[in-house]
């Protein structure tokens, strides 16, 4: 922990730290500093909201530093007389903001004023204007005798979560996509609360998005060892790593097969479809669950990567990259598919950073955005990662990266298991937590590259030590506005390949 020459707090991903050590700034001064470290193209929010303090209402806002691998900590408050009250918002200079200022208004009735869209994301229970139905959502409208709108969901014709999408379309041309979510807001952050039980917490962040489950439990776990001063040793950190990236290459895997189907290319879709199989089948053997479920503890794992395990898993990755290959050769290369996904939902460098896309849908448009490069966690602070970059951020150069990224992910993880200091005999992850003592009055952040990009889990505790507010952000929350503007312009037919090039979560959205 230290300070800058501005008297800014700065800390590490997954270090605690004292609530006593935070400055709570004037709102003023607050605003002031955000635009100030937000004009660098190296700074981004990982987290910007609001809960009860008191009768007050506390503001924290993380911004992650990815030249220093360092998290600038802002505070502001609103004091009990003043609550809701209104603030200047600071969505009409930063556009990445708006998603936060959103739900802070959604749950806590401040009105941001100068926000240009105003609006709920979530719908949750407790929203604070509860005369708001989600049927009464403000879609955005555009008058014309030639124009029409198209809306689709939130029941949809297939195995898929409920999510609304309104077009505004001249003929079959989209002006305008406008995504309405929160249909089936679960109040997952709310029983993190409830849940008194490690064991409970647990399995609750392995469930707030199923395929995703190693990201979301690894951030969990980081928080807990964080708040309770622990710290994993190089062999668990070595095989969290190894988890994170199976589960990477696993979900790339199939979302290559989805798009393959999605442009009738039936060889592809089956042959990637299989491929995906054998990954998860051995995340079967190691913990018994092909998701992972039971695999990431807090401060230890009941399943060790054993020697026997790390033969099948190298023997796995050789047999799996060869056919990964041949049949990667044939699909990247045959222009049937590379023309329908050429130049469709292209999202520019410029739009990625102003609406502060992360993950895949940043790297794909230039945006060198990696929690595992920027802010390194588990074993990619000892064995360094480079992410794969790309610059068209169209639908191919999404469709393209997730080839190159389960490409450096294999060798990522032979280097892992080549690190002998790792991966010895004798060497064993410790026993898992069943209970912690956390730290008083703290708060800390912990951030994991998962496959859809940046997850952020951030939790403050009493002074007790008790959680008293969890905060999750999956990465779907800035990156379902790159879905809106990627298809203006295009044909309304162009929908589902755009969307499945992302494929956003919506129970990550709507916690």
């Amino acid at each position: 922990m230290n300070r800058d020459r501005e008297n800014i707090l700065k800390i590490k991903n997954g270090q605690a730290i004292s609530l006593s050590e935070i400055s709570v700034l004037e709102y003023r001064e607050f605003y002031a500093m955000v635009l100030k470290l937000m004009d660098a193209e190296d700074v981004h929010c990982v987290n910007y909201y609001a809960y009860p303090d008191n009768n007050n209402l506390k503001f924290i806002c993380f911004l992650a530093d990815d030249r220093t691998q360092s998290v600038y900590l802002l505070s502001h408050i609103l004091l009990a007389g003043k609550v809701p009250g209104k603030l200047e918002s600071l969505t009409s200079r930063v556009n990445a903001l708006h998603i936060f200022e959103r739900e802070i208004w959604e749950n806590f009735g401040v009105e941001f004023e100068g926000h240009p869209w105003l609006k709920p994301v979530r719908f949750s229970h407790n929203r604070y204007h509860r005369i708001i139905a989600i049927n009464d959502y403000p879609f955005y409208k555009i008058k014309g005798e030639e124009l029409h709108e198209v809306g689709v969901g939130p029941i949809h014709a297939g195995v898929i979560e409920p999510g609304h999408f309104r077009f505004t379309c001249n003929g079959e041309m989209v002006l305008h996509l406008e995504i309405q979510l929160g249909w089936q807001h679960r109040g997952v952050e709310r029983l993190f609360l409830e849940k008194p039980k490690l064991l409970q917490m647990t399995i609750l962040a392995e469930s707030i998005a199923g395929d995703t489950t190693i990201g979301h439990t690894l951030a969990f776990a980081q928080v807990m060892e964080g708040l309770a001063g622990i710290s994993a040793n190089s062999r668990l950190d070595a095989e969290r790593a190894v988890a994170l990236e199976l589960e990477r290459i696993a979900v790339h895997t199939g979302d290559i097969s989805a798009l393959c189907t999605d442009v009738a290319y039936q060889l592809g879709a089956a042959v990637f479809g299989a491929l995906r199989t054998p990954i998860i089948n051995f995340t079967q053997s190691w913990c018994g669950n092909r998701f992972g479920k039971g695999l990431i503890r807090a401060g230890g794992s009941h399943y060790s990567l054993t020697d026997v395990l790390v033969q099948q898993l190298r023997k796995l990755l050789d047999d799996f990259e060869w056919r990964f290959k041949e049949m990667a050769d044939k699909a990247y290369s045959l222009l049937s598919v590379e023309n329908r996904f050429d130049n469709i939902g292209t999202v520019t460098n410029k739009q990625a950073r102003l609406i502060g896309a992360v993950g895949m849908a940043a790297r794909a448009s230039g945006v060198k955005r990696d929690i595992r490069h920027s802010h390194p966690f588990a074993a990619f602070r000892d064995i360094s990662y480079v992410p794969v970059m790309l610059e068209r951020g169209d639908v191919y150069a999404r469709y393209f990266l997730r080839r190159r990224e389960i490409e450096e992910s294999i060798s990522y993880i032979r280097r892992v298991l080549d690190r002998e200091q790792c991966f010895f005999s004798e060497a064993t992850p410790p026993v898992p937590e069943t209970s912690l003592n956390l730290l008083p009055s703290s708060i800390t952040v912990s951030m994991v590259e998962g496959w859809r990009g940046e997850i952020c889990h951030s939790a403050v505790t009493d002074e007790q030590g008790k959680i008293i507010h969890y905060k999750i952000k999956d990465p779907s929350m800035h990156n379902w506005k790159a879905v809106e503007l990627s298809l203006r312009g295009l044909e309304i037919s162009d929908f589902p390949i755009n969307n499945k090039s992302y494929d956003l979560s919506y129970c990550g959205h709507d916690l």
